[in-house]
């Protein structure tokens, strides 16, 4: 990058999420001249949304388990983890004034379950700091060696003497995580994968019956399975949405990886849902067997089995009438009811994205190797993770080993000039 000032490093955090912000703290608490840019109205918005119904804000799981939700990229996480695990990011948050508590799942919480006292804390302690927020600048790339951007007043160019690029990834368009920056890099010989849907719901042909009855209504306290593309097992309990086209929701989600690599290998997934997870198969099949005494099947469900109405209308979509009359079969299409999935819902609806910058583009302190100076953090990152507070804690924990990059180049830097100006 084209230096700002020789004598007062600056430093241009591009994007005013979870990662970019915690870079801007890290590197105004090293005395760099922090700008701030985001091409909203105002910084955090994908934070906020994050936390209607509750600031999830990580996961109190220990070190092992917790590392092994980011499946592949976990040894390159791990690395951010170092610097900023759960416990730590918990204190932190405490240094905010806020308070946190852990929830009978695991995840954590602030006190009040709200996203904005946090961030406007944050923000408070950010402006004391020394730091610049500029909202309503949306990056267009570089002009030369200037960051372009658009601006109300019109276009912009500036220098700095080091960017963070804080983008996120290509879900939430609307919230500024479109994408747009992908075409910009690659044209700088920077390999980045394609932006895929995370944490996402998924489609599947639904009858008009159960399309028209039952789309939008929760199918509640099951079990998951899906078989993976390296032939492992997945499974999860909870709940998910049935909708017009598929299904989402949380369980879903929890599983959205392993779907999405199936359907990308063999144009389909198969998963497999468990609508009775607190009987047996055998249990199920000895209530099924005694004599209905002229109930209807649905009632016989109902009383013997505890399926409400969705579940007795997924079994009629996917199961025969032969397997609907024969107890022992109807009792293993209960325990294992397979759903053919066949795509992904579109890639703003997602929660999150796969795919983005790759590890071997950039260094350990996610400096870009094709530009010195230039660095990234966040979900803009080639790694992906379930929600549950995973996806947060990897957002801050790039964004403080960026922030500590800039440091260490900023000061390698000053350092060869002063040698050379020798």
């Amino acid at each position: 990058m084209s230096s700002a000032s020789p004598s007062h490093p600056v430093v241009a955090v591009i994007g005013g999420g979870p990662a970019g912000l915690m870079a801007a703290e890290r590197l105004a608490q090293a005395g760099v001249s922090v700008r701030v840019y985001d091409a909203m109205p105002s910084v955090g918005r994908k934070f906020l949304l994050a936390g209607i119904g509750g600031m999830n804000i990580t996961h109190s799981e220990s070190a092992e388990p917790f590392l092994g939700r980011y499946r592949e990229a976990a040894p390159w996480v791990g690395q951010w983890l170092q610097r900023l695990d759960g416990p730590a990011l918990r204190d932190w948050i405490h240094g905010l004034g806020i308070d946190t508590f852990v929830g009978s799942s695991g995840r954590v919480f602030p006190t009040d379950m709200k996203a904005a006292p946090l961030l406007r804390a944050w923000l408070k302690r950010l402006r004391e700091s020394g730091v610049t927020l500029h909202p309503r600048h949306r990056w267009l790339g570089w002009d030369g060696q200037q960051l372009l951007f658009d601006t109300p007043e019109g276009p912009l160019q500036t220098a700095a003497d080091a960017v963070v690029l804080a983008l996120g990834g290509g879900s939430w368009a609307r919230l500024g995580s479109d994408g747009a920056w992908v075409p910009w890099l690659r044209e700088r010989g920077v390999e980045v994968r394609e932006l895929r849907p995370a944490n996402c719901g998924f489609t599947t042909v639904w009858s008009d019956h159960l399309r028209q009855r039952f789309a939008g209504q929760p199918l509640k306290q099951v079990i998951a399975r899906v078989i993976a593309v390296d032939g492992q097992c997945h499974e999860r309990r909870g709940e998910c949405v049935v909708t017009e086209d598929g299904l989402e929701g949380s369980l879903v989600y929890a599983l959205s990886a392993e779907l999405r690599e199936l359907i990308d290998n063999h144009g389909q997934a198969e998963l497999q849902l468990d609508l009775a997870p607190d009987r047996s198969q055998s249990q199920l099949a000895q209530l099924l067997a005694l004599p209905r005494k002229g109930q209807s099947l649905a009632a016989v469900l109902r009383k013997r089995a505890g399926l409400d109405a969705l579940k007795t209308a997924l079994l009629h979509e996917c199961l025969g009438k032969e397997q609907l009359a024969d107890p022992q079969r109807l009792a293993a299409g209960i325990k294992g009811l397979s759903i053919r999935l066949t795509g992904t819902r579109p890639l703003d609806e997602a929660i999150s994205s796969a795919g983005g910058v790759t590890g071997p583009a950039l260094d350990e302190q996610l400096m870009l190797k094709n530009l010195p100076g230039v660095f990234c953090a966040g979900e803009m990152l080639d790694w992906e993770a379930p929600t549950g507070g995973y996806l947060l804690t990897a957002c801050f924990a790039s964004g403080l080993v960026a922030a500590e990059g800039v440091i260490r180049w900023l000061g390698a830097s000053s350092s060869t000039s002063t040698n050379g100006n020798a």
